[in-house]
């Protein structure tokens, strides 16, 4: 199903119309056409880029899966990668959604990689700002984007809860620490998927803004610039949430080995008390004569002896925070 819209003047004239006929509504000067495709082939793509002027490197590029997020330029248009990012919070993994965006003088087409990316939730955006709809490609384009930065923006901050959950956990005083292996693991993965296609939003937008780009009007750069602090809000968060899973994994194996010394510690210590009676009493139990031999003092001065160093090596430990 193919996405149809087209603006005059600043307002919407016409939405849902075939996809043949947006030459015609490109004839007019004042017209501005979105049109969006959801897993189309080139064969798809064909009579649509010749139309617009598309170059087939971009074409290719829209067709195939996994290309970075990147913006290109070429003679008659520029080509725009994106991915939107969901976090879920059940599972703890990242899901991502490729788009890719033809951007004309007067026309924008996106293409969707699968239906996980939202399209409706763009033309809401859309719809919620028409005022500034008379900007043209720059409102279709912010649009895009403030969706798709937004979510990260949204994943970023639902996978800081989620790992400032694990730091509690960490600090429990029987964690499991399976899961808690489990779910820093899971955590990581989701920050590498996430950082991937955050990252490089910075050089995207910075890039649309360009004076040089004729992208964006005077109207819409102080958008385009909420946008970008967005970007880096969310890039500085996504580096800082590096360093804080990494400083997750280091406590928790800190505080795993402090654990295991601590038991072995008291093992010892434990260990050491009770070879005390063990000499005491393998002394006492020889076969040969010896003062106390076979003699109800000899017991007793035994049972003395075990119970006064046991004692003191006990207090000894304590002391000493050994036990």
């Amino acid at each position: 199903m193919a996405y149809t819209r087209v603006y005059r003047e600043g307002v919407l004239a016409e939405r849902d119309f075939p996809v043949e006929r947006v030459s015609d509504y490109l004839q007019d000067p004042s017209a501005t056409v979105w049109l969006d495709f959801c897993e189309p082939t080139e064969a798809d793509l064909a009579a649509i880029s010749e139309e617009l002027g598309l170059h087939a490197l971009a074409v290719e590029d829209a067709v195939h899966e996994h290309q970075r997020p990147k913006l290109d330029r070429y003679e008659t248009h520029a080509f725009l990668t994106a991915y939107s990012a969901h976090f879920d919070p059940e599972s703890g993994a990242v899901t991502r959604s490729e788009l890719a965006a033809f951007i004309t003088p007067r026309a924008l087409v996106t293409v969707r990689k699968d239906d996980g990316f939202d399209i409706e939730a763009v033309a809401a955006r859309w719809d919620s700002s028409a005022d500034l709809a008379k900007s043209g490609i720059s409102f279709l384009l912010h649009g895009l984007l403030d969706y798709v930065v937004d979510g990260h923006f949204e994943s970023v901050q639902a996978l800081d809860e989620q790992i400032e959950a694990l730091e509690d956990l960490v600090f429990d005083e029987r964690p499991d620490q399976r899961e808690l292996q489990r779910r820093s693991f899971r955590l990581r993965k989701s920050l590498t998927t996430l950082r991937r296609v955050v990252l490089p939003m910075r050089e995207v937008v910075n890039a649309l803004m360009r004076r040089d780009q004729h992208l964006v009007d005077d109207v819409m750069m102080p958008y385009f610039q909420d946008v970008y602090d967005h970007v880096l809000r969310a890039s500085e968060w996504t580096e800082s949430l590096r360093d804080l899973v990494a400083t997750v994994r280091e406590t928790q194996l800190n505080l795993q080995g402090n654990r295991l010394n601590l038991i072995m510690k008291k093992v010892t210590s434990w260990a050491a008390i009770i070879a005390v009676p063990t000499a005491v009493t393998g002394f006492y139990g020889q076969n040969v004569p010896y003062p106390g031999f076979q003699t109800m003092s000899g017991f007793w001065v035994s049972t003395v002896v075990i119970v006064l160093l046991s004692v003191a090596l006990y207090a000894s430990f304590k002391r000493r925070d050994w036990l």
